[in-house]
């Protein structure tokens, strides 16, 4: 079975290199679906998110998660990246790249492993508003626990 590329990192990634990494050698790549995640700046009254993550138990979900969408949809290759600490509005957060031979699977991982690493993989954010003042921890989003469900049923 393929080994996906998992990483939990504070420093920021390169799409390109990654995308690079996992195809690298691979003649059998038809697809290569990717999604990066970014900070809003919520018009002006976001200054950063500050994200935390639960050390090696955050890895092992994430790597538990990509595991399972290579399996479920034949994926050739799977990487997911998070960041974590002070993220600016603009910077990336998270990197989900699916490789396959064909292009429905490798959207439909790429799907897969970002709708489960929003509701499974311990990690969380704290707003800072732009006017200095710290927020609040974001609470999930029924929407999220939506969105992971619908494989359930698939």
């Amino acid at each position: 079975m393929t080994t996906p590329t998992i990483r939990v990192q504070s420093g920021d990634f390169d799409l390109q290199t990654e995308v690079d990494a996992l195809t690298e050698g691979h003649i059998d790549i038809g697809a290569v679906v990717s999604f990066v995640g970014l900070c809003r700046g919520e018009q002006g009254k976001l200054s950063a998110l500050e994200l935390e993550h639960y050390p090696g138990m955050a890895e092992t979900e994430m790597r538990r998660i990509a595991d399972l969408a290579i399996r479920r949809f034949s994926l050739i290759g799977a990487t997911a990246i998070h960041r974590f600490g002070r993220i600016e509005p603009g910077q990336n957060i998270v990197l989900v790249i699916a490789t396959a031979a064909h292009r429905q699977a490798a959207f439909d991982g790429a799907n897969f492993i970002m709708d489960f690493l929003k509701t499974s993989a311990p990690f969380w954010k704290k707003e800072h508003a732009a006017d200095g003042t710290a927020g609040e921890w974001i609470e999930a989003k029924d929407a999220d626990d939506t969105a992971r469900d619908k494989w359930r049923n698939l």
